[in-house]
Formats: C-alpha cells, sequence, structure tokens
C-alpha cells in the first residue's frame, strides 16, 4: 500500500491569507489537494502599499475561513491530515505572529505535529513540488522583499552565492510604480502598461553589471526613474500615458537584462561546483513577470542547462509552497513544539554575511 503525508500549510508572512492541503505520495507523487488564497489588494490600495497594522488584522480575521475551506475542498479534516505547517518568518511579524499562533492553536486542539517553516524555503523548494528534481539545483529567488542566488543542497541546506546589495526587484518595482501613479502592487502594473511601450526610450542604468560575482543592486534604477520624470513634468508639463508605459518598458528591461546577465555569471559559479546537477529555477512574485521568465529561459538554453519556473500562482505567496515544505521537513523528522516563535528576518544561509541595505525597505520588509 502507498505510503502517504499529508500537511496543511499556513502562510500569512505579507498581505496574503493562504491555506491548502498538500499530499505526498509513495515518496514521489505530489498532489495539491487545494489552495485558497485571500488577497488584501483591496484593503491597502488606498494607502499606496502593505500596512502592516491592517495586514495582521486581516490575517485574524480570515484565517478560520480559508483554512476550513482549504481542508474541505481537500475533503480532509484535521484528524487525518500528518502535520501543521506555517510559516515563522521572514515577514512582517504581526501577519506572521497571527499565522504562527493560530497553527499552534490547531496543533494542540489535533494533537498533530507543528513544523515552523521559513517563507524563502518555501519558495525555494517548490520546484520540487511541480517538477520533483533532485538535489542540488542553482535558485534564483526574487521577490518583493529578497533577491538571491542559492545553492539549494537540500530542504534545510542553502549556500548564498549573490543576492542585491540594496533594494529587491520587487520592491524596485512597487517604487517606481509610485513615482509613475501605477496601482499597487507595481509588478502586475508596469508589466501591464510595458506591453505598450518602448523599452529603447529611456537608457536606465544596469548597476554592477560589469563587476564581478552576482552580487545584484537596484536602489539606482529608483532614482534615475524619478529623473526621468522630473525631466518629462517640466519640459512638457506633465506625465502622460505614452510617457509611463516607455517609461515602464524600459525599467522592465533593464531589471530583465541585470537579471539574466547576474544568472549567467550565477551559472557559471554553480556549474563550477556542480558539474553534474545542471539545473536553475527561478521562483518568487518577480519570476511570474513574463519577460524575465523568458529570457532566463533563453539563457538556460544556451548554456545547456534545464530550466523550471513554476506556475504563476505558485511563484507568488501561497500555501501550497508551505505545504510542500513541510512534507520535506517532516520527512527529515522534523518537529517544533509550543516555542516557535515569529521571526521577522530569518536568513537561508546564516553563516552567509549580511548585506547592507538588503530586506529592509521593501513591503515585505
Amino acid at each position: 500500500m502507498a505510503k502517504t503525508i499529508t500537511i496543511l500549510g499556513i502562510e500569512s508572512s505579507c498581505d496574503d491569507t493562504a491555506a491548502a492541503v498538500v499530499q505526498l505520495i509513495d515518496e514521489t507523487k505530489a498532489n495539491i489537494l487545494s489552495t485558497k488564497i485571500f488577497g488584501q489588494e483591496e484593503l491597502h490600495k488606498k494607502f499606496g502599499g502593505v500596512v502592516p497594522e491592517i495586514a495582521a488584522r486581516a490575517h485574524t480575521e480570515k484565517l478560520d475561513y480559508v483554512i476550513e475551506d482549504a481542508l474541505e475542498e481537500a475533503e480532509f479534516d484535521l484528524n487525518s491530515i500528518d502535520a501543521i505547517a506555517v510559516t515563522a518568518g521572514p515577514g512582517l511579524i504581526g501577519g506572521v505572529m497571527s499565522g504562527v499562533m493560530y497553527a499552534k492553536g490547531l496543533s494542540i486542539g489535533s494533537k498533530k505535529p507543528l513544523i515552523g517553516i521559513n517563507h524563502l524555503a518555501g519558495h525555494a523548494l517548490t520546484p520540487r513540488l511541480t517538477n520533483q528534481i533532485e538535489f542540488p539545483y542553482l535558485m534564483l529567488l526574487i521577490s518583493g522583499g529578497h533577491c538571491q542566488f542559492l545553492i539549494v543542497h537540500g530542504p534545510t541546506q542553502f549556500t548564498r552565492i549573490g543576492a542585491s546589495i540594496d533594494d529587491a526587484p520587487g520592491e524596485a518595482f512597487d517604487k517606481v510604480a509610485r513615482l509613475i501613479s501605477l496601482p499597487q502592487p507595481g509588478g502586475p502594473s508596469i508589466e501591464a502598461l510595458a506591453k505598450l511601450g518602448n523599452s529603447m526610450r529611456f537608457n536606465f542604468p544596469r548597476p554592477l553589471i560589469g563587476r564581478d560575482g552576482c552580487n545584484m543592486s537596484f536602489s539606482g534604477l529608483k532614482t534615475s526613474v524619478l529623473r526621468a520624470r522630473d525631466n518629462l513634468i517640466e519640459e512638457q508639463g506633465g506625465l502622460y500615458t505614452v510617457d509611463q508605459s516607455d517609461i515602464s518598458a524600459s525599467f522592465q528591461e533593464a531589471v530583465s537584462e541585470i537579471l539574466t546577465k547576474k544568472t549567467a555569471v550565477a551559472l557559471e559559479m554553480y556549474l563550477a561546483i556542480n558539474p553534474d546537477s545542471p539545473t536553475i529555477s527561478v521562483a518568487g512574485g518577480v519570476a511570474s513577470n513574463n519577460l524575465i521568465r523568458d529570457n532566463l529561459k533563453k539563457l538556460a538554453m544556451k548554456c545547456g542547462v534545464t530550466f523550471i519556473a513554476p506556475p504563476i500562482n505558485l511563484c507568488t505567496d501561497n500555501a501550497a509552497m508551505i505545504a510542500w515544505a513541510g512534507i520535506e521537513y517532516y520527512r527529515l523528522g522534523v518537529r517544533d513544539d509550543m516555542s516557535l516563535g515569529a521571526r521577522p528576518r530569518w536568513p537561508l544561509d546564516e553563516s552567509a554575511p549580511a548585506l547592507i541595505g538588503h530586506g529592509k525597505k521593501g513591503r515585505k520588509a
């Protein structure tokens, strides 16, 4: 008889309240039995970004419903799952605390094991949920609060070989969107408008492209966009739709080029260490950008390596990745007790030196 592991996952690290049930059958076949998300975009819209207090309150109000819906759709109850996995950081501390406290209550009431998950590990392990790839592999994790190249050796073993030294790309998308009066979140808004724009009109900088290593920088892009916007307003008395489109296209092109060129460097470094595992994957909310995905795929084909990009709904924050990470941890015997706490910062590679400015200002900081 096939051995199954079934995990309830809970995610509340930013502005999405999510729950999912994921099952592993006979050590090989992963099934997402349900995934539910309550998004908070409408709650934060008028503020131009995520308000932590509002987000935490909304998580507290909605966790009941998304968990109940996820279990009902999966046709499971708490008594029939194997464990409860919950994001314990990094993220907005109020939201993370809401999820952790709720998961503790469920664990006590159901007598099911509790497993605290690093949100970034959830993203980094997603390719194993979707494609069942083997360790090790190279991961480009790009999101609203983080940007790093990781060698994924195992469910709890990561080596960071490069990262953004300042803004994360998702943070840059949000800030640029605000500068040119586009709605939040900035990533989808800029991507949509960029389709109508001329990516050659503005020559925005590509910081650190000519330097060794695969560290990146995105803060200078924001400053350059601000300067271009102010010049346009001064010259023509306002900012028009064509200007917004061209700025969006030019900015998106610059971000994509930075990521693609630095990924080429990271691949070279990775393959020198792991020539027998030629796989690169991308994850995180910014990985849902089609231009970025397409350019990374072309690079992988050129280099002769396997490229994996999870479905877009599994790139952005979701609880299926948390449930899957829970399965990975469960198989290793990882369990937490009631001392599990919420962590606003939680690097995957704790031996790597801190990067100045990284992760301090984004909507997920």
